[in-house]
């Protein structure tokens, strides 16, 4: 070791101790909070149980879904795994863009819809959220990100880790928590959520061509989060950015079956990149299955499988009885607000019921009034960006029993402050 140390510098490089100190960490992860803002949360509910073992607690916080897999799905993951078990239906690697099967099914879900795709623009994931993240190493850190506020955090601490300068699209219950372009303002990358995670607003077609109208002005790129679309049910609505003329030239689209079909657990998604999406002479069609074909080994076998069977005439049917009961219980706790004059949006066309917190009360101060009165958790909406104060979420992914109760609860307790 000793001689290694002492190498000079025109014998060949440099010494082990001198490459030690130019190693270095990447200190934008010192920027981000120090948790996750649902482990802030778990804490909280975790310390109030320990005080009161014998209050029950409901849950109508974290956007988890809680129905099984639909029949079919479940079915279709049996015979594909028992199709591994076969020398004949034995698959190892796959492509890592995702099996022509189920890129075929996704085409054919957006043609019912009136958006024709081909098939090698869709790109099959473990999920939205790993895509959002991903999908940025395609760009310059350098560039501008324009985020909504309130939003779901990742797309904040995605941009933090990679150093790159946010600027927020303010929002408010003025203009419905849905910002819209100033063109005062340049940005390069820009989320949209619609429905949007946590408001349950959602942009019209209209107001969705403004934002691709801006972007192609800025020569920026949307990444457009279609996670809840599957919740809508007004015709006016978006349910694809591509539903928007000029949209294929500077958007990408990502999707999950998280909510459509509860795979929260079984991890599957996809991202739309259009061919015609350019910039600088690049074409992100083709960078993207570069880093896929780079970085990803697919998702397993099984799981496509599944996920194909979503779009059977069986699998739509039976999903959209899932769908109905998660809008049953928004509009269970929708009436509830309705009934106690509490102001709110999205609970309609989304799974997410965003309210004004009553009495003044600030997001936090609330969390702990209605977990202390009421045995409900929920989330503070000042932990999706500042605009959130004053605002709470609550999901309609729970139980239709427990979310009657939770609904009975805070309205008697509203209606008592």
């Amino acid at each position: 070791m000793g001689e290694l140390d002492a190498k000079r510098p025109e014998e060949g490089g440099q010494s082990y101790k001198a490459r030690e100190q130019l190693m270095k960490m990447n200190h934008h992860y010192g920027e981000l909070k120090a948790s996750y803002l649902f482990v802030d949360i778990a804490h909280k509910v975790a310390a109030y149980q320990e005080a009161h073992p014998e209050k029950e607690i409901i849950r109508l916080g974290i956007g988890d879904v809680t129905q099984p897999l639909a029949k079919c799905v479940v079915t279709a993951m049996q015979d594909a795994a028992a199709e591994m078990g076969t020398k004949e239906g034995f698959h190892g690697y796959g492509p890592e863009q995702g099996y022509p099967f189920l890129k075929q099914a996704i085409q054919g879900y957006y043609a019912g819809r009136g958006t024709q795709l081909a098939e090698d623009e869709i790109f099959i994931s473990d999920g939205a959220k790993s895509d959002l993240a991903n999908v940025l190493g395609l760009f310059d850190v350098d560039n501008t990100v324009l985020v909504p506020d309130p939003v779901y955090p990742t797309y904040v601490d995605d941009n933090v880790t990679d150093g790159r300068k946010i600027i927020y699209s303010r929002t408010s219950q003025e203009n419905g928590f849905l910002g819209m372009p100033d063109d005062s303002v340049k940005a390069d990358i820009i989320y949209i959520c619609s429905p949007n995670n946590p408001t349950g607003a959602a942009y019209t077609r209209e107001q969705l061509k403004a934002w691709v109208d801006y972007a192609k002005k800025n020569n920026a790129v949307i990444l457009y989060d279609a996670a809840y679309e599957c919740f809508i049910t007004d015709p006016a609505l978006a349910r694809s950015i591509f539903e928007v003329e000029g949209a294929r030239e500077c958007a990408i689209e990502i999707c999950s079956f998280s909510k459509i079909a509860g795979f929260t657990g079984t991890r599957c998604g996809y991202t739309i990149v259009p061919h015609e999406l350019e910039r600088e002479g690049m074409n992100l069609n083709k960078l993207w299955l570069r880093r896929q074909t780079t970085k990803f080994n697919g998702v397993p076998y099984v799981v496509q499988r599944a996920a194909a069977a979503v779009f059977t005439e069986s699998g739509m049917a039976e999903i959209q009885a899932n769908l109905d009961y998660y809008r049953q219980n928004a509009k269970v706790i929708a009436d509830a607000l309705d009934e106690c004059g509490v102001w709110y949006c999205g609970g309609k066309n989304s799974p997410y019921i965003w309210l004004r917190c009553p009495g003044g009360m600030k997001s936090w101060e609330f969390f702990d009034w209605l977990l202390e009165n009421c045995g409900v958790v929920g989330t503070p909406g000042v932990g999706f960006g500042e605009c959130g104060e004053g605002y709470f979420r609550l999901t309609a992914f729970g139980d239709a029993e427990k979310t009657k109760v939770a609904a009975q609860r805070i309205k008697a307790a509203i209606q008592a402050l």
